[in-house]
């Protein structure tokens, strides 16, 4: 299991759904890996194609191996509104070090629901033997 930190660089997003009526969404982002979530700010007004421009990074342990990303639109006086989601395999990453800007299709209720464009840089760390938990 590769251990290091992974770099998850979040570009922007393509065809959401507009869920509001009156306004302009405010959608952000939550990347999950494994238990550890981070949120992006929200891209105000940007409607159904926001940019964020935005990088996290996660430490890389054992059993994570995916990510999570989901989109939410913020809402003032209601809850925020579900926009769509992705699953992301890390093992490219694992293996080649970094995968550019690439496309991925978020979908809601399994059907399609726009794309977003993420990055990944993943430095590993050499962990020895000793250092394993069994």
């Amino acid at each position: 299991m590769p251990y290091g930190q992974l770099e998850v660089y979040v570009a922007n997003a393509r065809g959401l759904d507009d869920t509001n009526w009156l306004t302009d969404m405010n959608p952000y982002v939550v990347v999950t890996c494994r238990t550890e979530e981070k949120k992006s700010s929200t891209a105000s007004g940007e409607g159904s194609d926001p940019e964020w421009n935005e990088s996290f990074l996660f430490t890389i342990t054992r059993g994570c191996d995916e990510l999570h990303i989901k989109l939410m639109d913020e809402n003032t006086f209601q809850d925020d509104d579900f926009l769509g989601e992705a699953t992301i395999s890390l093992e490219e990453v694992f293996r080649e070090g970094e995968v550019g800007s690439t496309s991925y299709q978020l979908y809601k209720d399994d059907e399609e629901c726009g794309s977003i464009r993420l990055g990944l840089t993943f430095t590993r760390e050499e962990r020895d033997e000793c250092d394993e938990d069994f």
